[in-house]
């Protein structure tokens, strides 16, 4: 088990903290994303009154902690010691109500973003502005302008224009909050330029369009090529990758329900009415790829076949590299914790 201030604990897990003030969407967020919940089950969620921490990573490739905070949560009280909670933090996310006044919650974020800020300047600060789902286009558009300007503004003022704060446009009603999750959690993916890389010289040499490199359980993309993201390719992926899990469930598993739905036999071949074709292999136990070809150069599924082993080789190959040096850390980490003396100052016995 490692320990909470444990510095190797936080890189290998990277801390999320949902924010925001009472009903904002926070918990709501958290249920749809990662515990498959429906959206209309959200409404029967009690409000949160203490700080609930979960570890993302029992079946999934995203690997991290998120620690939703309640929101009447006060950063003055002696016994919040925000520092030990800031210092070990990857992103910090604020979910801001976009129905309701968010005078409040402008306030509120301006306090927890400087008292973060100066506790660990390397924070990825996110805000969702959320529930958007009940606003028109241009009403949402217009929102997030005041918003940005507002936050910004705040900042302007206590001197701290070099803060960079991320604005998403969320709901848990479409995609959104799953695209603007994906976004978060790939700035904390170390791996992710030589992930982008790789699916770059993948999709050049194989006459692809657009792919996404997706964690097939929460439905987060953990990196697609530099080709721009439309929000309609991301729905049908996902479209897609439920799909594929949903009919393996049913059928793919033996009559005593063992075996697993999504192994490395996994594909899927879509042809849509567009002459476009969406193409799904499994690359791991988590992770899967998701394309899209024209028909024309799916003629070639060969070509794109044998590119697509030597991107699955080149993948294990960066996790493997990346499994060493976190053994390595970890080993590391627990010969200094058995240096140290005990509180009665002699040195531990190494075990």
């Amino acid at each position: 088990v490692l320990d909470f201030n444990d510095p190797f604990s936080t890189e290998v897990k990277p801390r999320i903290l949902l924010m925001g003030l009472r009903r904002s969407g926070k918990s709501s967020i958290q249920k749809v994303v990662f515990h498959k919940m429906s959206p209309n089950e959200t409404l029967f969620l009690e409000s949160t009154n203490k700080i609930c921490r979960e570890d993302v990573s029992n079946s999934s490739f995203v690997n991290f902690q998120i620690w939703d905070f309640p929101g009447q949560i006060d950063f003055f009280d002696p016994t919040f010691d925000y520092e030990m909670i800031f210092r070990g933090t990857g992103a910090l996310i604020f979910v801001i109500d976009s129905q309701d006044d968010y005078m409040e919650a402008l306030a509120r974020l301006h306090l927890t973003v400087t008292r973060a800020y100066k506790v660990n300047p390397d924070i990825n600060f996110e805000i969702f502005i959320h529930k958007v789902d009940g606003l028109s286009d241009d009403h949402k558009i217009e929102t997030q302008r005041d918003i940005h300007q507002r936050a910004n503004d705040d900042l302007a003022d206590a001197g701290l224009e070099k803060i960079h704060l991320s604005f998403y446009l969320t709901s848990i009603y479409d995609h959104s909050i799953f695209e603007a999750f994906s976004k978060v959690v790939q700035k904390l993916i170390p791996q992710l330029p030589t992930l982008e890389n790789l699916l770059n010289i993948f999709i050049s040499n194989s006459g692809i369009e657009k792919a996404f490199l997706f964690d097939v359980v929460s439905k987060i993309y953990i990196a697609t090529d530099s080709t721009p993201v439309d929000m309609q390719t991301y729905e049908l992926c996902c479209d897609m990758i439920d799909v594929v899990i949903d009919i393996s469930c049913i059928y793919g598993l033996k009559d005593d329900g063992t075996g697993t739905p999504y192994d490395k036999e996994s594909m899927a071949i879509i042809k849509l009415n567009n002459t476009t074709v969406l193409y799904l292999k499994e690359v791991t136990k988590f992770l899967a790829l998701v394309c899209f070809v024209r028909e024309e150069s799916f003629e070639r599924k060969g070509l794109i076949d044998y590119n697509f082993h030597c991107f699955r080789k080149a993948i294990q190959e960066v996790f493997e590299v990346r499994m060493k040096v976190v053994r390595s850390r970890k080993h590391q980490s627990h010969t200094q914790k058995n240096k140290r003396p005990t509180p009665n100052g002699t040195p531990r016995m190494p075990l």
